[in-house]
């Protein structure tokens, strides 16, 4: 017997979203991820639904601070961290039910990384957003470093959003880029618990103005690594967060910093080499910026079983999460919530690791309850979108050349 496809999903009038709506949207991509090929969502969600979600989302997001506070809890309340997703629909839908949905006493950060790599990035992102526009002081969606216009077009997600929706992908993907330009870049929660994409971040280079009236130029010196310098919470709002590509030079490097930095056990703050963006700050940053703001933790994500097998001195990701500074101020810890990763991958033999979530609680939201899951299987056989065999790791040193090309191309 044939399964009977749920019917396209309408816009409600007047644009208020309702539980039902929402559980409505998830159930509905979860059947099409079965049922249909990639190339029919339209049927499911046209155009014009895509376009109401979307624009309804990025009016929230943008009006949202670079770092957004989230004191509104009580002794009722809890907080559930999330990192890394990457399309891995079924794994977030599955966490989702596992923790309970968003609610008056469960607010939810995810931080960053919705898209590339796994086949369902769009219809990941669609639902966060949904719940966004639902309960958008329950949900917080942050920016990961994968939420760019460089990345999207290496790691797949352009390539799925033109294959699931044809002569609008273009469109519908141009329309993603804005609403990621809007994602905030970290959140502090309960006053004791700094998230963020990768990181921490530097404190930006002052323009130097050249003496004389005429021809007055500015000048940003590139300072020599030593005397990099540990950026503050002032500067991180001040920033320019709104950009496809969030510069690796000049003088916004901070939303750069944010979703690219990796933790070190070495040390000071150092130039991220093997990423060619971003920092690498060591245990005595950590307990800097844990202690100049009270804070008791520091979440963040990025790295995944691939990328933690190459790092020296810090914990694999077999079991979702890691603690990778332990000072006197409180600890650093890794979140990725994407099990089985990624996806598609080159050899036979798998990491599967497991994913994991952190609960927060009452009173003070600083001691980390760890929650690993396993992968659901099995998931719909799907295709790859981007040649997952020769891209350049995304953990690697991006390809400068490549994201140069990008700036070069018009935004439409």
């Amino acid at each position: 017997m044939e399964p009977v496809p749920p019917s396209p999903i309408i816009w409600p009038n007047g644009g208020g979203l309702t539980n039902e709506w929402v559980h409505g949207l998830m159930s509905s991509f979860e059947w099409s991820s079965w049922n249909l090929p990639p190339s029919q969502l339209p049927s499911l969600l046209p155009v014009n639904v895509f376009d109401s979600l979307v624009l309804t989302a990025s009016k929230i997001l943008h009006k949202e601070r670079n770092c957004v506070h989230i004191n509104d809890l009580d002794s009722e309340s809890n907080v559930v961290v999330v990192g890394d997703i990457h399309g891995q629909l079924h794994d977030l839908l599955f966490l989702l039910k596992d923790t309970g949905f968003p609610c008056q006493n469960r607010v939810y950060v995810f931080n960053g990384d919705y898209v590339d790599r796994g086949a369902w990035g769009l219809e990941t992102f669609l639902v966060l957003l949904s719940w966004k526009v639902l309960m958008p002081d329950r949900v917080y969606l942050l920016r990961g470093n994968h939420e760019s216009k460089y990345c999207t077009s290496m790691y797949g997600f352009e390539r799925e959003v033109l294959t699931k929706y044809g002569d609008k992908g273009k469109h519908v993907y141009r329309k993603c880029l804005g609403c990621f330009e809007g994602l905030p870049l970290a959140s502090i929660i309960a006053g004791r618990v700094y998230t963020a994409h990768g990181g921490l971040f530097r404190s930006p280079l002052l323009p130097k103005r050249t003496k004389g009236k005429k021809n007055r130029r500015v000048v940003l010196l590139e300072p020599e690594p030593s005397s990099l310098k540990l950026g503050t919470l002032d500067e991180l709002m001040q920033a320019r967060r709104s950009v496809l590509d969030p510069p690796w030079e000049g003088s916004n490097l901070i939303p750069g910093d944010v979703l690219w930095s990796d933790p070190s056990m070495t040390h000071g703050l150092s130039p991220n080499e093997q990423r060619g963006i971003g920092l690498l700050w060591g245990p005595d940053c950590t307990e800097d910026f844990l202690k100049k703001y009270e804070l008791k933790l520091i979440i963040r994500s990025h790295e995944g079983p691939d990328a933690r097998e190459k790092r020296t001195g810090l914990g694999g990701m077999d079991k979702g999460y890691t603690i990778d500074h332990t000072v006197e101020s409180g600890k650093l810890i890794t979140i990725f919530s994407a099990p089985d990763y990624p996806q598609f991958q080159a050899t036979e033999e798998r990491y599967k690791n497991k994913g994991a979530y952190i609960i927060l609680q009452a009173p003070d939201f600083s001691d980390p309850q760890f929650h690993s899951f396993e992968a659901v299987k099995p998931r719909p056989k799907a295709h790859p979108y981007y040649d997952f065999e020769n891209v350049i790791d995304s953990d690697d040193e991006m390809d400068k050349s490549a994201m140069d090309a990008n700036d070069e191309q018009p935004n439409c």
